[in-house]
Formats: C-alpha cells, sequence, structure tokens
C-alpha cells in the first residue's frame, strides 16, 4: 500500500466531493484525521506522512493549514489537477466522507475533542497525536 501526501488526500476529498460546498479548512483538517486514525487501525500503516497535531480547533496536519488558512472559514477551492489515489483508497476514503462528511465542521471539531489521541496530545509539550495512540484507539470503532 501507499503512502500519500495530506495534500493528495485533501485534494482528493475536494474534488471528489465538489457538489459539497461545504469544504472548509477545518473541516478538511478533521476528515484527514479520521482518515488517518482508521487507516492506521485498519492497515497498521499510515495514510499520509505527515504529522497531526492537537490544537484550539482540534486535529491539524500544520502543513496543509498553511496552505488554507487564506480561506478562513470559506470553502476551499476545488484544485484544477487530477486525482492521484488508487482505487482500493479511493473506496476508503469514499466511506470516510460517507460518515464523515455530511457533519459540519463545528460538529467534526466537537466530536474530535472528545477522543483519546486528541485528549492525550493536548497534554504534550509537542501536541503532536501519536499515531500508535490513534490505531488502538480506533480499532475500537470499527464495528466488524
Amino acid at each position: 500500500m501507499r503512502t500519500y501526501s495530506c495534500e493528495d488526500i485533501a485534494n482528493y476529498f475536494l474534488i471528489s466531493q465538489a457538489e459539497d460546498d461545504n469544504i472548509c479548512p477545518m473541516k478538511i483538517q478533521k476528515l484527514l484525521y479520521y482518515s488517518q486514525g482508521f487507516h492506521l487501525a485498519l492497515y497498521d500503516e499510515p495514510l499520509f506522512g505527515e504529522q497531526i497535531e492537537a490544537w484550539t480547533h482540534g486535529p491539524v496536519v500544520p502543513e496543509l493549514y498553511y496552505s488554507y488558512k487564506r480561506y478562513g472559514r470559506n470553502p476551499i477551492d476545488i484544485p484544477k489537477e487530477e486525482s492521484k489515489i488508487d482505487p482500493s483508497t479511493i473506496e476508503f476514503l469514499d466511506e470516510i466522507y460517507n460518515v464523515f462528511g455530511r457533519q459540519s465542521a463545528w460538529d467534526l471539531r466537537e466530536a474530535t475533542h472528545r477522543e483519546p489521541p486528541f485528549q492525550k496530545a493536548e497534554k504534550t509539550p509537542s501536541k503532536v497525536i501519536d499515531r500508535k495512540d490513534m490505531a488502538e484507539y480506533f480499532k475500537t470503532r470499527i464495528k466488524s
């Protein structure tokens, strides 16, 4: 299985869900958090290489934050490039979107604040959300 960049995953959500005009920077961050968490739980490897940190408004991939900061609370423009995601990962990401994408950015923010990986990272100096903590927690969220 291939590891993508956070931007590859964000672009896929933005391109594939173009009819959802509510994908703002906060929402894309939470979609990446849930994608990474469930990917770690299901496949024991990260979906993308960048770290996720516990910030005031929930989990954030800093590199992506700085790319989308200019949008504020507004929807992010749809990228012009093609998606680089393979078919099995597309199926996985579509499932993530079906579960989490219908919720508002604020609802996702509130949900992540109640989750142990975020809460634990908030108390550390680095604020990095540990992948092992994510994998363990998200394994408890998978319904067999």
